[in-house]
């Protein structure tokens, strides 16, 4: 069982950046792939990025490539999402979640979810 709680979400203007950070319990953390999702209101669940148990493989959508990074610290069970030149389509709920396949950028292999963190993005 894993317990995923997310934090960092805010109100930024554009160009702005953000750091999520999502703490999980556990002992096993490190041996699962973990994602970061996003919905907007009235859309969509979509990904946004996924990192592999080691860290040594990340995934973007297109959407956030070359402004979003995550990466993971095993050691204090956390994975962190670094969001920078903000745009308002980037407004949601973003959550981030954990899959025992590993890196996965599919949300229905996930097996545990946070309960999200709300990021405003004003024009």
């Amino acid at each position: 069982q894993v317990q995923l709680v997310e934090s960092g979400g805010g109100l930024v203007q554009a160009g702005g950046s953000l750091r999520l950070s999502c703490a999980a319990s556990g002992r096993t953390f490190r041996r699962y792939g973990m994602g970061w999702f996003r919905q907007a209101p009235g859309k969509e669940r979509e990904f946004v990025a996924a990192i592999s148990w080691s860290g040594g493989s990340t995934y973007y959508a297109d959407s956030v490539k070359g402004r979003f990074t995550i990466s993971r610290d095993n050691a204090k069970n956390t994975v962190y999402l670094q969001m920078n030149s903000l745009k308002p389509e980037d407004t949601a709920v973003y959550y981030c979640a954990a899959s025992a396949l590993s890196t996965t950028r599919t949300d229905r292999e996930y097996d545990y979810w946070g309960q999200g963190t709300q990021v405003t993005v004003s024009s």
